[in-house]
């Protein structure tokens, strides 16, 4: 292929990667999607081409949404065993976040929701309120008429809308949050750690892929307040899993304050904290090697501020 034709599309790689990873929820399946896209690029009779842009959106937006509609990932996703693959904050895969729609739109809570949209409403979703294609460019990329564009970002919106979306933070937000959190957990007192939460909080684990690919669920704040500390209890057995005594840090992670746990640069464990009106409403523990290894290459790049706890 010729330099200016892979530089096009090089030009589009992040965008690209972002659209496909707002309808996967899975920085893997959407760096796979792109190259898909990249290989249909080579092939294509670029010639007759007129805007390179909007025909990559439109093969990237259908890759995805028949990766979404295969029978591998359906059973990958069947129910109680997927969670979205968390990206940290600054990941250019996270996209645009201009608008309050745009990051919400890549927040864990949205992306879970998606999961229950059928899959053109979710396309729909994320073509029109993240990346601000108008009806018309939508109806030609999924090959639905405008009408039937509108109602499907009606219905999605709809659905978003009675999710429990979290608030978006920035770094200096999600430390004071976490250190919060952290200050508590350790102090062995299990009510500093519910009055953190809300009522009617809830949790989710991956069980550091341990627990048979099912996710662990917790509701109630007593029985998460309980289960977090057990869970961030340091014990020797622990530290053999994850090969030593793991620094934790506060950052955002898609939008949310979360606690990273680091070993000599290497992520070994995240609790996202989705946040509503000041307390936690959603505990997302994430530590499955699988599902950090996008988040764990951001991080090696990246200088940190300094640890909440040195050594755990």
């Amino acid at each position: 292929m010729e330099p200016a034709a892979v530089e096009r599309f090089e030009a589009n790689r992040d965008r690209l990667a972002s659209l496909a990873y707002r309808l996967l929820g899975s920085a893997t399946d959407a760096e796979d999607t792109v190259q898909d896209a990249f290989l249909r690029w080579h092939g294509a009779d670029r010639e007759h081409i007129d805007v390179p842009e909007a025909w990559l959106t439109k093969v990237v937006t259908n890759l995805a949404l028949d990766r979404l509609r295969s029978a591998r990932t359906r059973r990958e996703r069947a129910v109680g065993a997927w969670l979205p693959e968390p990206l940290l904050d600054g990941d250019p895969m996270l996209g645009p976040a201009d608008a309050a729609e745009q990051r919400e739109s890549v927040t864990l809570a949205v992306l879970t929701l998606m999961e229950s949209l059928p899959p053109v409403e979710r396309a729909v979703y994320v073509l029109c309120e993240a990346f601000r294609y108008r009806h018309a460019e939508i109806a030609e990329i999924l090959d639905i008429t405008e009408s039937a564009s509108q109602q499907h970002a009606h219905r999605a919106r709809r659905r978003v809308a009675t999710a429990r979306v979290a608030s978006v933070v920035d770094g200096a937000a999600a430390r004071r949050i976490v250190a919060a959190f952290i200050d508590a957990a350790a102090s062995g007192r299990t009510e500093r750690l519910v009055a953190l939460l809300t009522d009617d909080a809830t949790g989710v684990s991956d069980g550091a892929g341990q627990a048979d690919g099912k996710l662990l669920r917790y509701s109630g704040p007593e029985r998460i307040a309980a289960a977090l500390r057990a869970g961030l209890r340091p014990t020797p057995a622990k530290r053999r899993l994850v090969g030593g005594s793991p620094s934790i840090y506060a950052g955002v992670v898609n939008g949310s304050p979360a606690i990273i746990a680091a070993l000599h640069d290497r992520v070994v464990g995240v609790v996202v904290l989705d946040v509503r009106e000041n307390r936690v409403a959603v505990v997302r523990g994430i530590a499955a090697p699988g599902r950090l290894r996008r988040l764990g290459e951001q991080w090696r790049r990246r200088e940190h501020d300094d640890p909440l706890v040195e050594s755990w």
